[in-house]
């Protein structure tokens, strides 16, 4: 629920006045620190608040966007693309869990799911995970309920055809692969849900660091399949959410 909302809310049952609440609502949208401008309308704007990456930033800098985003009120502050040595110095001022494999940092508890299904992070192969926990740990801290399904690519199809139910259970999948990106077409012609695929960079040299995995994935014969960029699984894991959360349908 977005806080102008909530707002509102108060206003109806009479716990904040008219006056009150303008004067909330018209709080500064984002806090400038002078290297960043932290976008606190986010939310109100998107129904997700603003994430932290965290390539390019210095750790000094990363600790002062999330003083910005503490200070009002953001629960649950996700960062990518943060390396271990970045976190080690976060984690000296702010309690930090940080997912070395999908480098991914995170400032406060996880939500308790209440999306409408379950979302399924399937990989090619072991070599995708890195991209599969960004895109699985995304997903989690917006509220889903997240199901892994790990090294289940095309070179050995069994692998996959064992974990059926999981896949006709969901309410979208993201599939994620490198090679020739194959498995999002596979997937897609078994689900009956939104296929959200993802190409990595993983692959021997005619792969063109993902290229042939994007381009694959592009030309899926299978219906309901969209393909975000390479080794992107922050988007992948933020469309899933919007998709679960039937944002399209709110309105």
């Amino acid at each position: 629920m977005s806080d102008v909302k909530k707002v509102l809310e108060q206003v109806r049952d009479g716990v904040m006045t008219v006056e009150d609440a303008l004067l909330a609502i018209k709080k500064q949208p984002f806090e400038d620190i002078g290297y960043a401008k932290v976008d606190l309308h986010r939310t109100v704007r998107q129904g997700a608040p603003e994430v932290i990456y965290g390539a390019g930033k210095t750790a000094e800098q990363i600790v002062g966007i999330i003083d910005s985003m503490k200070k009002n009120e953001q629960k649950t502050i996700l960062i990518t693309r943060l390396s271990a040595k970045k976190a080690k110095k976060v984690k000296k001022v702010h309690e930090l869990s940080y997912y070395e494999e999908g480098r991914i940092g995170l400032v406060g508890e996880l939500p308790e799911p209440d999306g409408i299904g379950r979302i399924v992070v399937a990989t090619g192969g072991t070599s995708d995970i890195p991209v599969a926990e960004e895109a699985a740990l995304t997903a989690q801290a917006y509220g889903n309920e997240v199901v892994r399904l790990y090294d289940v690519g095309v070179a050995g199809l069994h692998r996959l055809l064992a974990h059926l139910d999981e896949i006709m259970d969901a309410s979208v999948i993201i599939a994620i692969a490198g090679m020739e990106g194959a498995l999002a077409s596979v997937i897609g012609g078994l689900a009956d849900c939104p296929v959200i695929a993802v190409p990595t960079s993983v692959g021997y040299g005619a792969s063109f660091q993902g290229m042939s995995a994007l381009l694959s994935m592009l030309n899926s014969c299978a219906s309901g399949v969209s393909v975000v960029n390479i080794d992107n699984g922050f988007g992948a894991g933020y469309l899933a959410n919007m998709i679960n959360h039937g944002k399209g349908r709110e309105r």
